[in-house]
């Protein structure tokens, strides 16, 4: 009798045991879809955005040294476009060129050399430009020395460039349209604004040696009614650099953007 009830003891617990796990099985894959569910509806999509390019390539026909293997000059191509001076006007048509091969004799590279069939200014990757006259601003200086100012019209509109920085020395020079005052700059700004507008600074050069920025061209490269710049800034006797502002990249509230930047280094 003793060992039925033992038995019968054990069989109770034996249930008993496998209930609560078939529950907890239960339980557990129940949890595991619950679980699935919401990572399905949970999950988030991903963002696509369309991102916006505001700049492109710019060349100056000039020489270029090759790097290893690698040049500036190889990326162009003749769907670039050609601001070019001709009759007096600026116009904006598609690159005539060659390039040749050359050598430097002072650093000992190779070169590759743009040959432009035109009186070109800039060369530019931007296809997307409307070709023909541009309309431009005569530019009565292309200094602008600390404390000074230069303003134009364009599109009956008045604009004001206007420059900061300290001079630490002045001296007279001679150059191709005679003598004129340079001056040795450091922490230089240039702003730019219109009618009532706030100032906007664009260009900041920290210092120069034996150089300064000059404005090269005021006109309307991208036909939206207001003034483009191009500017050259070197910072060193021997490189040449140009900077390229658009109005139509500007951003809110702004009058143009740094598009684009050529830089050529010719010290040995």
């Amino acid at each position: 009798m003793k060992k039925r009830i033992i038995f019968l003891s054990t069989l109770i617990v034996l249930f008993s045991c496998k209930d609560k796990t078939e529950k907890t099985e239960h339980h557990l894959t129940n949890s595991k879809k619950e679980n699935h569910l919401n990572s399905k509806i949970t999950e988030p999509k991903p963002v696509i955005t369309e991102k916006k390019n505001d700049t492109f390539e710019i060349l100056i026909p000039k020489e270029y040294r090759d790097q290893g293997e690698e040049n500036e000059v190889n990326g162009l191509t003749k769907n670039w476009l050609d601001l070019y001076k001709k009759g007096g006007k600026y116009y904006l048509g598609k690159a005539d060129y060659n390039i040749v091969r050359g050598f430097s004799e002072c650093s000992g590279d190779s070169t590759k050399i743009i040959n432009s069939k035109n009186n070109s200014i800039l060369l530019m990757n931007s296809p997307q430009l409307t070709l023909g006259e541009i309309e431009t601003v005569t530019i009565g200086k292309k200094k602008i020395w600390p404390k000074e100012k230069l303003k134009f019209h364009f599109a009956n509109k008045e604009y004001t460039l206007r420059a900061e920085g300290q001079v630490l020395s002045s001296e007279k020079v001679y150059t191709d349209n005679g003598e004129e005052i340079f001056q040795n700059v450091k922490n230089y700004k240039l702003y730019i604004s219109s009618n009532n507008s706030p100032e906007q600074l664009f260009l900041e050069e920290e210092s120069f040696n034996d150089t300064f920025v000059e404005l090269f061209f005021i006109g309307d490269i991208d036909k939206d009614g207001k003034p483009d710049f191009i500017f050259g800034a070197n910072r060193d006797y021997e490189e040449e650099r140009v900077i390229l502002y658009l109005s139509s990249k500007a951003a809110k509230g702004k009058l143009i953007k740094k598009v684009s930047e050529a830089d050529i280094q010719f010290d040995c």
